[in-house]
């Protein structure tokens, strides 16, 4: 009797832990989307209530994710170009096609690698930051104090991050989609023996317009969810710095799983 009451409590455990991690989940959703319409409450309504949403605010936030990126960014998607030539030609070789090389290349790299590289990168930059800071401040009980002093933390601390993800982290990707297809341009110019002018009007063939928007519009949803990731976690920190630490480490893991899950469903949406 004693073995079958021992798979029961432990089968009730696992059916506990699994219940507790859905709640928690659950409850981080509601606190991520509470936040997210708090923040355009406040930019929408903030001068009526006289608490503005501060412009230099905003401005700071836009300089530190995006400026503040570029060059990791430019590093990474001119790789990537590089990469997506070299691979592209050998494969196509097999075939005598690689000088079709430059419509997979330009395809992929506006649909999915200048966004999805772009948006990773802000994740693990930007997004594990405003968790420190934020989760920093909770333990410190200063998001309290701005309580007490009658104003809102999300105005203050959520909205301005936000905004500036949802601005620069597509300009970043649009940055990500030049120097990528410049990258491959040069590899693949020189590889092939064609000018760059043909490689240009050969990108220019193979992209249209909605390409380039979805690759921006995924790139705009990579933001705003890395934003309110980070927030949701430096909000929720317990347990003193190893907690912010934590709260950091999830952050990041989080929003990039979100974003290569969310990239999955967007492709999924937009090719059916």
């Amino acid at each position: 009797m004693a073995e079958p009451q021992g798979a029961a409590s432990r089968a009730g455990a696992l059916l506990e832990s699994i219940g507790r991690a859905v709640g928690e989940l659950l409850e981080a959703v509601g606190v991520g989307a509470s936040f997210f319409g708090q923040s355009f409450y406040w930019l929408a309504m903030g001068r009526r209530r006289r608490q503005v949403v501060r412009f230099e605010s905003i401005v700071a936030e836009m300089v530190e994710t995006g400026i503040g990126a570029i060059p990791i960014v430019v590093v990474l998607c001119t790789t990537i170009g590089l990469m997506l030539a070299l691979q592209g030609i050998n494969a196509l070789e097999q075939f005598g096609a690689q000088h079709q090389v430059t419509f997979g290349v330009a395809l992929s790299v506006t649909r999915e690698f200048a966004p999805l590289i772009t948006g990773i990168v802000v994740a693990g930059r930007s997004g594990s930051a405003l968790a420190a800071r934020i989760g920093t401040m909770t333990i410190s009980n200063e998001v309290d104090a701005l309580q007490v002093m009658g104003i809102s933390p999300v105005r203050f601390l959520v909205a301005p991050p936000l905004l500036a993800m949802l601005l620069m982290v597509p300009c970043l990707a649009l940055l990500g989609d030049i120097v990528a297809l410049l990258g491959a341009g040069l590899y693949i110019t020189s590889d092939l023996g064609i000018s760059m002018s043909a490689y240009y009007h050969q990108v220019m063939a193979a992209v249209t317009l909605r390409d380039l928007l979805e690759g921006l519009a995924k790139a705009t949803l990579f933001g705003g969810l890395t934003a309110i990731v980070g927030v949701v976690n430096g909000a929720r920190v317990q347990g003193g710095a190893e907690g912010v630490g934590r709260a950091t480490t999830n952050a990041v893991v989080q929003s990039i799983a979100l974003i290569i899950l969310t990239d999955m469903v967007f492709t999924f949406a937009t090719t059916r």
